[in-house]
């Protein structure tokens, strides 16, 4: 299938040593699988528009004026990372959107809306924060400005970074209607139960914190233990702390992790005098999850040896996705013989943003032993043209008008 061409040809972008890829937002090699993109929707009648904070959308117009069926993922990744997460999704939307132009033309489809692939900008939040960065404008959630003047560690700015390479546009993003978007499962359910298709009905709910420990720089050779404010020993304490929370739960309600970590002086012979740390908690269940926050709170607020500050706090609740895109995806995957389930999904994606303003689907398709941002990702490809055909099924509907929009 030519889908597994494009995908083999796209994942080269980045490659590591390792089966992987490492393309983080507005990097080189993100501008370079960003090109790949958009000479595939030039040669396959889409027409590239990049917006000023690097959303890239491939339009098709079917009935001028009409607003568009939104579909996509993103590009950008993790550090070293699997080659699936998001750019399947991304391809997978192209080869759909190419098939319904395609079902169009030959008259089997009449549409009502237009269609429109799109690559989201910063979804994976790991070069600039926050995450669900590109989305995050589109519905207003953010300001673009605001954006554009955020820094990555080395003190780059987004505007600068996507300047850089080439996609700090001025393209007006297209109007929605509705969105659709797949993605690898990140989980082990699919694979467990040997089904094809996950639903998605809702997001875990989540909280995210960037928290600095400020204490005393001094000599370690030199320095008496009771006078020593070891940032690092503070820092350490709410590491375990977070990871402590989650024995207070049933096993699998809440998940708590310390994913970036810095230190300073970060020098051998000196006491740390300041770390700075992104915590992330997460659960299924927002009273659970509201739990937790007030104990870790009480956490930080039990050390004394060293100050505390939490810089950032921030909540993404708990939400549904439309009941009508969940009964129109059943009704696909039923059409295309494919198995399905409905299921949550207990990562972060665009749709989440993307639910608060059109109606929206969201659908998996299995992960190998459920890896996901590692190397060791895995996706079959069978499992993927499976995804693709269910992918294009469903936008179809959604662009005949299936769902009836406000």
């Amino acid at each position: 299938m030519f889908f597994l061409q494009d995908f083999e040809a796209m994942s080269r972008f980045g490659a590591t040593a390792a089966g992987g890829v490492d393309r983080e937002a507005a990097t080189a090699d993100d501008g370079r699988t960003r090109r790949f993109l958009a000479a595939w929707f030039d040669r396959h009648g889409l027409t590239t528009v990049v917006d000023s904070v690097g959303n890239m959308y491939g339009t098709v117009e079917f009935v001028p004026g009409a607003p568009y069926v939104l579909v996509g993922s993103h590009l950008d990744s993790q550090p070293t990372a699997g080659k699936y997460d998001g750019a399947y999704g991304v391809l997978a939307a192209a080869h759909a959107a190419r098939e319904i132009a395609d079902r169009v033309e030959q008259g089997s489809l009449t549409p009502q809306f237009n269609v429109a692939v799109v690559n989201w900008f910063n979804e994976e939040g790991s070069r600039f924060s926050p995450s669900l960065m590109g989305s995050g404008v589109f519905i207003g959630k953010f300001d673009a400005e605001n954006i554009l003047d955020v820094t990555d560690r080395a003190g780059i700015s987004v505007r600068d970074a996507l300047s850089d390479i080439g996609f700090h546009g001025d393209g007006t993003a297209p109007i929605a209607a509705s969105y659709a978007e797949i993605h690898i499962e990140q989980g082990p359910i699919l694979e467990k139960e040997d089904t094809t298709i996950g639903i998605v009905t809702a997001n875990w709910a989540a909280r995210k914190y960037s928290i600095t420990v400020h204490g005393e720089q001094s000599h370690t050779g030199a320095t008496h233990m009771a006078l020593r404010h070891d940032a690092l020993v503070g820092a350490s304490k709410i590491v375990v702390a977070a990871r402590e929370l989650t024995t207070k739960f049933d096993d699998g309600l809440l998940l708590a992790s310390v994913g970036q970590f810095d230190v300073e002086p970060n020098s051998p012979i000196v006491v740390p005098s300041k770390v700075t740390m992104a915590i992330d908690i997460r659960s299924s269940d927002p009273d659970v999850l509201e739990k937790a926050h007030a104990m870790l709170l009480d956490a930080i607020e039990q050390e004394t040896e060293v100050q505390v500050s939490i810089n950032t706090s921030s909540l993404r609740p708990s939400t549904s996705y439309q009941g009508e895109g969940v009964e129109l995806a059943e009704k696909a995957a039923t059409d295309l013989g494919l198995s399905y389930r409905r299921m949550l999904t207990m990562a972060g994606h665009d749709s989440v943003n993307m639910k608060d303003i059109v109606p929206t689907v969201m659908l998996f398709v299995p992960s190998v032993d459920g890896i996901s941002h590692s190397e060791k990702e895995l996706t079959h490809d069978d499992d993927m043209v499976d995804g693709v055909r269910m992918l294009t099924e469903t936008v179809a509907r959604l662009v005949r008008g299936d769902i009836a929009t406000s």
